[in-house]
């Protein structure tokens, strides 16, 4: 199959965006947190641009897309170190009708593999060593990311079986979100506080560069430009801004202030939520999705605060609800009059496909959970991976990594 010019000047653009996001989840997570912290999270993003980088060009951009192996994952040996592949060939030859180059192909998806499991890190904040975090990062993404990417878009089990997720409802939010659950049961509650968010002007830097980046996540997922992508365009903004929305005013009425905060964290959930629908349902089902984001997941949130689960930047609530409730929805409202090569939901007479979507997402949630829960237990025996008490009372920045991000750290 050739390669098309508009299409792969438009894809190039994607990858760039979908870059962006992890310097932009980097300063989002780094305002939340305290003064003490701030390096140490968002050092955690920064380093998965890097280690992710070098764990897919040698083995899992061919664990993902190589040939199926029992449906489940690639084989390792069909891209291992890039080989095999020229910059003339064709991604048409993993997925059907793409008219971009394999190298083009490999290097986007490699963006959602950088910032799936930097997620997860606002989670476990001021508790993880950054050892085990390391150890974490390599080994999650094999035993969990890279089987989800193949099933679902690789060609494997979930393909065959017609789960439909656009661009990671199930492969990057909920896998993310339930990961970072598990990650909050086995390492237990933080014993020292400060006063967070220390830095909200950081908040809003990075929900603006993870906003501005989604429309590389979500339009770039259809792979080409064309109407696919700007309908997922489109809905990318509606489901970001109704949630963001909605969120506000709950907060209005439940808080009694509405907050800067509060909007942003909204926005970042609508953009999860409609991310895995963008380009299967009509801008109408987006707004629904919006609405639906902006409060579920903020329930899950509060829910979460009253359990003492100390998921300390909301990350299960906002991303693993969130991407849960976006595929449910998928199943409810994905229309082929939208999207000819999606689905009919059960809202157009086809409630089958929402089963589908219920055992895609229901599987999704177990294995995330407990394969994360059962690593961080491997780990331990390895290598700690809880910090100790003496170095969350003086903070990771400075137990950990020698700097500290302000002159007078009180």
């Amino acid at each position: 199959m050739q390669i098309n010019a508009a299409d792969t000047a438009f894809m190039l653009l994607a990858a760039a965006l979908v870059l962006i996001m992890t310097p932009g989840l980097a300063f989002f997570y780094g305002g939340l947190v305290g003064r003490k912290n701030v390096l140490a999270i968002m050092m955690q993003s920064f380093v998965s641009l890097g280690v992710s980088t070098v764990l897919w060009v040698t083995v899992g951009f061919s664990l993902c897309f190589g040939s199926d192996i029992g449906g489940v994952i690639g084989s390792p040996s069909d891209f291992f170190l890039m080989t095999g592949i020229s910059p003339g060939d064709s991604a048409g030859d993993i997925v059907e009708g793409v008219e971009i180059s394999i190298y083009l192909f490999a290097a986007y998806q490699l963006m959602f593999a950088i910032i799936t499991p930097a997620l997860i890190t606002g989670a476990f904040a001021y508790r993880m060593t950054f050892k085990a975090w390391l150890t974490f990062l390599v080994l999650w993404q094999l035993v969990v990311y890279y089987p989800f990417v193949h099933m679902v878009w690789g060609g494997g089990w979930m393909a065959a079986y017609g789960v439909l997720d656009f661009a990671g409802g199930i492969v990057v939010h909920v896998l993310a979100g339930m990961a970072a659950l598990a990650t909050v049961f086995f390492l237990g509650e933080r014993r020292t506080s400060e006063p967070e968010p220390h830095n909200i002007p950081f908040v809003a830097l990075g929900t603006a560069l993870l906003w501005f980046g989604w429309f590389g996540f979500n339009a770039g997922s259809a792979l080409g430009a064309n109407q696919i992508s700007a309908l997922a365009f489109i809905n990318t903004q509606i489901g970001g801004a109704f949630a963001g929305v909605t969120w506000l005013i709950l907060d209005w009425i439940i808080q009694k202030k509405p907050t800067l905060v509060g909007f942003c964290v909204g926005v970042i959930a609508g953009l999860a939520t409609v991310t895995p629908a963008a380009g299967y349902v009509a801008p109408q089902g987006a707004m629904l999705i919006g609405i639906l984001a902006g409060s579920i997941p903020y329930v899950a949130v509060m829910f979460c605060k009253k359990r003492k689960w100390d998921d300390a930047l909301d990350v299960w609530g906002v991303h693993g609800v969130g991407g849960a409730v976006g595929i449910l929805a998928l199943g409810l409202l994905a229309t082929t009059t939208m999207n000819p090569g999606g689905a009919d939901g059960l809202f157009y007479g086809n409630g089958s496909f929402f089963v589908t979507e219920l055992v895609g997402v229901t599987i999704g949630i177990a294995w995330a959970f407990i394969v994360t829960y059962v690593l961080l237990w491997v780990i331990n025996k390895v290598t700690p991976v809880r910090v100790s008490d003496a170095v969350e009372q003086a903070g990771l920045d400075s137990a950990l990594h020698g700097e500290t991000a302000y002159i007078h750290d009180d």
